[in-house]
């Protein structure tokens, strides 16, 4: 070959080429879509719906919320486990599918640590407990009271079997040594309209699904389960500051994908997620819904799940809490 047609020839490589390189667009270069395991209503699909509007702004893409309900989230856990890694589908994750499920359903269709790549945390919330404005008891002693009147009767509503509202109650009636009710539903949005309406009695709520029922008076909050007040609730006392000792049962959420989804796009909706979280207007929802401590680097997240992991599996055990599977 001469020297004229290897330049010919190297061109044309390069020509064809072109095309190729051309194609690799800057991710997002689709629509992204944002699984969320609960129903509209929920705070899982609240705190995903802030978020999905500013990234929309920022990657001049739209970020879709897509609800895949049931099972407390596992159901939407179970299918991100399965999508292909190219970050057109990402996931609100919940304490329920990645740290209570490991314990509760031995039959787990997905490894909560292996089938996923933590991507950010959203926030951290406590639980309010809240009762209908019509109950009698409406303080912690006097539920408690109340339960040990009529052990196995007062009903407590929960967003599903093995949720994290679930396992609040559960720790409740560990501590305060009585008996209730325990009525299951799919998510917060139908538990909270039941609760509004008087079917049952009390609930270990998300705050972030409470908060805007307690504003409007539909509900009332009697205690909240973190260590801390929540910035958005302050008037409302702790279960450890009524003489519940270790009382934790926070909800959190973040942002995963699919195992193996490229270091560049964990990193880039990292970065982006932690610039939506610091904007005032975000933090003023999220203050509000008592979702705090979000953002942090993906690494942080993943220890996060890890040790939340351990954590329940040591409450389940000593609880001898079952579910069916």
């Amino acid at each position: 070959m001469d020297r004229r047609t290897l330049i010919l020839s190297a061109g044309a490589a390069a020509t064809l080429a072109a095309p190729s390189l051309r194609a690799q667009a800057p991710w997002p270069n689709a629509p992204v879509r944002i699984i969320v395991g609960f129903p509209p209503g929920g705070g899982t699909d609240a705190l995903a719906r802030v978020v999905s509007a500013k990234l929309t702004e920022m990657w001049k893409q739209q970020v879709i919320v897509e609800t895949k309900a049931g099972a407390a989230g596992v159901l939407a856990a179970e299918y991100l486990s399965q999508q292909p890694p190219d970050g057109t589908q990402l996931m609100m994750a919940h304490i329920n599918s990645h740290a209570l499920a490991p314990s509760l359903q031995p039959k787990l269709r997905y490894h909560a640590e292996r089938d996923f790549t933590p991507i950010c945390l959203v926030g951290v919330t406590p639980n309010l407990l809240i009762a209908h404005p019509g109950q009698k008891a409406l303080t912690v002693p006097d539920i408690v009271a109340l339960c040990k009147a009529e052990p196995g009767k007062v009903t407590f509503g929960s967003a599903g079997p093995g949720s994290a509202q679930h396992l609040a109650l559960e720790l409740f009636k560990l501590q305060a040594k009585v008996d209730a009710l325990h009525v299951p539903y799919k998510g917060s949005g139908p538990l909270l309209i039941d609760l509004i309406g008087g079917q049952i009695q009390y609930c270990f709520d998300t705050m972030t699904a409470a908060t805007p029922h307690v504003k409007s008076g539909k509900v009332i909050a009697i205690a909240q389960t973190r260590a801390k007040r929540a910035k958005g609730h302050p008037t409302v006392p702790t279960m450890q500051e009524l003489g519940f000792a270790g009382f934790e049962a926070t909800t959190w959420y973040g942002l995963v994908g699919p195992a193996k989804l490229p270091a560049a796009i964990v990193q880039k909706v990292n970065r982006d997620v932690n610039a939506v979280l610091a904007m005032p207007d975000v933090q003023e929802k999220l203050e509000t819904y008592g979702a705090e401590d979000g953002g942090g680097s993906a690494e942080k997240f993943g220890d996060f799940i890890k040790a939340e992991i351990a954590l329940w599996a040591r409450v389940v055990k000593e609880g001898n809490v079952k579910v069916d599977s």
